[in-house]
């Protein structure tokens, strides 16, 4: 295979250069993973480089997997030539994997389990506790937060700085909260990089030896690393690193979780000879939507000018539309999707409907609901974050880590076992007395339900924990030899953790539907041990998780849009105080950072691009007018149909819209109306019911229907597929 065969000349370059620093800086839809999997096929096949000598890092475990699959497709070779030995991953899972083999050198047991945000959540809160705080007044989350913050500038608790009260809190947490980890066996996320940072930078000889297993750094999202990740990266490069990052500084949108653009500056300062290339040609947009893009980033203060042009056509000029409120903004929405898709424009998977803040999802669903049309929602509860699954997984960690009483304290009375607060609480006292581990007093109940540790607990609580003390002893004897199934298997027949979940109702059905597909999971694991499930399982992310599992638009906030691409984007609420949000407003780096964040939106979409904002919004429950987006008046003029900014009535806002939708080719407004009063009709998703009223509004027929389950709906008919079932007699016949 030619691998240089299809490659611009900016792209061959960067594939082809000689060792040594090298940063490409790579547009949007520049073709950034092209390069980069080429590059580690044109090392092997022409530089010389063994696979296993390279580490390739990126962000989500989705991107190395389609990495990987790229180079094995590139390197088609076998043995030593093959991409199998290929260190290539996310930081996270990284240094996971080195830990395991560390984990002695760092203080750690290798099976050490990794918390969540739920997990870190419940232990801050015995944190917080134990030092006498009240967890209204001392917010765990904050808490957190500010430790979160201390590890990603590589800050231990000994050195945390205190110049406040919070910070004197948040310092005292801080020392506990790495004491608990540690009696834990567990990592948090930030531990995973600054545990590795430590090792490497306090242990020459360890630092040494992952410097020669590592000759080859390649690095993608390099704009998006943090203080720790860069820390590593230069632990791992040699004097003379062969060192190669992809990134775009324009694309750094992470730095409230420490993500820091300016590692791009401090790349080419502690290199001085790093070759620089920028990728300016882009496969993805038309050049209308990248001009617009351009114009807005190209107000961004200090930062790397690029001219990014397609060979795609000028394509056609963005839609920027003007929606009275929050409702007509959403029901613009839906209804240009719809209208999209009956025109042959596009699929309704093929939109993306994105916005700044979370809460603003819940207006768009309720007009995706009324029109009785589907969707997919990002960001809504992760696979791995429901209920049943943590349950599930909680069990596993405590068989593979016993140490862990996070877990144990999770599944302890899940299913309910009778116990209640007073057994849990005399079973932490005795552990401690006895100086057991609360598992291996279990154990010790278990084993001897008569033994002098037994007293205190009534009669029922003992005999519930001697039965889940037999459970794990069991478990723990056979762990390492069953298959992940066969073991999760055990511990859903042991716990009948069936029965507890499938209670007849159709939630109960799907949370069960939840747990045979987290056993499907483990499935793929069965030839590996269950350190290896569990540590895959702790680092999937949002975007991990995203399936096009059916023919529906997809709503996500524009920071979850990082990385994804679609014909058709519709970005809402384009409003001073949502984008830029109303906390950038007195910070001009987080005001920089919002203008990053609309580019970044801008340049997802391919063909078509809606920008929409609202006349009025509501605040606290009180509608207020709403001044347009500052971003927007950056975008020229002959690149938009439509305008923004002029307080026009809720009417005149309408005429506006038919006067714009006609210029889209949009189907006339009905002249009269189908349904009348008295209907019977039937709609796919709400069933039967009767139209109560049918009134013309603009370009559509709304009807109030009762529905016999549903209830009262008010809905579009261009939209709702509603059959009639039976019409009255015209009496004016």
């Amino acid at each position: 295979m030619d691998l240089l065969s299809g490659l611009n000349d900016a792209q061959r370059e960067a594939v082809t250069a000689p060792p040594g620093p090298v940063m490409v800086m790579a547009g949007p839809g520049s073709g950034k993973t092209r390069v980069l999997t080429h590059r580690i096929a044109y090392m092997v096949q022409h530089l010389g480089a063994r696979p296993r000598d390279l580490l390739a890092v990126t962000f989500t475990n989705k991107a190395a997997r389609e990495m990987r699959q790229r180079v094995d497709s590139l390197l088609g070779g076998s043995g030593a030539r093959s991409a199998d030995s290929l260190t290539l991953g996310t930081f996270h899972a990284i240094s996971a994997r080195i830990l395991r083999r560390e984990a002695e050198a760092v203080g750690m047991r290798r099976d050490f389990v990794i918390y969540d945000d739920d997990d870190q959540m419940t232990l801050m809160r015995q944190v917080v506790k134990e030092l006498g705080f009240d967890p209204k007044q001392v917010q765990p989350a904050r808490v957190l937060a500010g430790i979160s913050r201390a590890k990603g500038e590589l800050i231990d608790p000994q050195d945390y700085p205190a110049s406040s009260y919070f910070e004197e809190i948040t310092r005292r947490a801080y020392l506990r909260y790495q004491d608990l980890l540690r009696v834990n066996n567990a990592f948090d996320f930030d531990d995973l990089l600054f545990a590795l940072v430590r090792l490497l930078r306090d242990q020459p000889e360890a630092r040494l030896r992952y410097q020669s297993r590592y000759a080859h750094l390649l690095v993608d999202e390099f704009q998006d690393t943090n203080t720790s990740q860069y820390a590593l990266l230069r632990l791992l490069a040699t004097e003379s690193p062969d060192l190669f990052v992809v990134g775009d500084a324009d694309q750094s949108i992470y730095r409230w979780r420490g993500a820091d653009y300016r590692n791009v500056r401090r790349f080419l300062d502690d290199y001085p000879q790093a070759r620089l290339i920028l990728l300016e040609q882009n496969y993805r947009s038309t050049q209308t939507i990248l001009d617009a893009a351009m114009a807005v980033i190209d107000r961004a203060p200090a930062r790397q000018k690029k001219r990014l042009f397609t060979d795609r056509g000028s394509g056609i000029p963005v839609r920027v539309h003007e929606a009275y409120d929050e409702t007509d903004e959403a029901h613009f929405a839906v209804e240009t999707i719809a209208l999209l898709t009956q025109r042959g424009q596009a699929d309704p998977r093929d939109v993306a409907i994105m916005y700044r803040t979370n809460a603003q999802s819940r207006m768009i669903e309720e007009a995706f609901l009324q029109a009785g049309l589907p969707y997919n929602l990002v960001g809504a509860q992760r696979f791995y974050g429901r209920r049943e699954v943590k349950d599930v997984v909680a069990y596993l960690r405590l068989i593979h880590n016993p140490s862990d009483q996070v877990s144990l304290l999770r599944v302890l009375n899940t299913p309910p076992r009778g116990l209640g607060a007073k057994a849990i609480e005399t079973l932490l006292q005795t552990a401690e007395r006895a100086g057991l581990s609360t598992a291996g007093l279990l154990i010790e109940l278990g084993r001897n339900a008569s033994s002098p540790l037994s007293e205190g607990f009534a009669a029922r609580a003992l005999g519930a924990l001697s039965a889940f003390g037999r459970m794990l002893d069991a478990w723990l004897g056979r762990a390492e030899s069953l298959p992940v199934t066969t073991l999760l298997d055990e511990v859903l027949a042991h716990t009948r953790y069936q029965n507890y979940l499938d209670d007849g109702t159709e939630e109960g059905a799907e949370r069960w539907e939840n747990v045979l597909e987290l056993r499907n999971v483990a499935a793929d694991f069965d030839d590996m041990d269950l350190a290896s499930f569990l540590e895959n399982v702790a680092l999937v992310s949002d975007q991990d998780t995203l399936t096009d599992a059916q023919n529906a638009p997809t709503l996500l906030t524009l920071h979850a849009a990082k990385g994804l691409e679609f014909p058709v984007v519709m970005i809402l609420g384009l409003d001073e105080g949502l984008l830029p949000h109303q906390r950038s407003f007195d910070d001009p780096e987080e005001m920089a950072e919002e203008r990053r964040l609309f580019y970044v939106g801008i340049t997802r979409a391919k063909d078509q691009l809606f920008l929409v904002r609202a006349l009025r919004r509501r605040q606290s429950g009180t509608a207020m007018a709403s001044e347009p987006s500052r971003f927007l008046q950056d975008i020229p003029s002959d690149l938009v149909n439509g305008e923004f900014g002029f307080q026009r009535t809720r009417e005149q806002s309408s005429y506006q819209r038919q006067t714009r939708w006609d210029s889209w080719s949009a189907p006339p407004a009905p002249k009269e109306a189908v349904f009348r009063s008295g209907m019977r009709v039937r709609h796919p998703a709400f069933g039967e019911g009767m139209v109560i009223e049918s009134r013309l509004e603009h370009d559509d027929e709304v009807v109030t229907i009762a529905f016999q389950g549903a209830g009262f709906k008010r809905l579009s008919v261009s939209l709702a597929r509603l059959e009639i079932l039976e019409d009255l007699p015209d009496d004016s016949a």
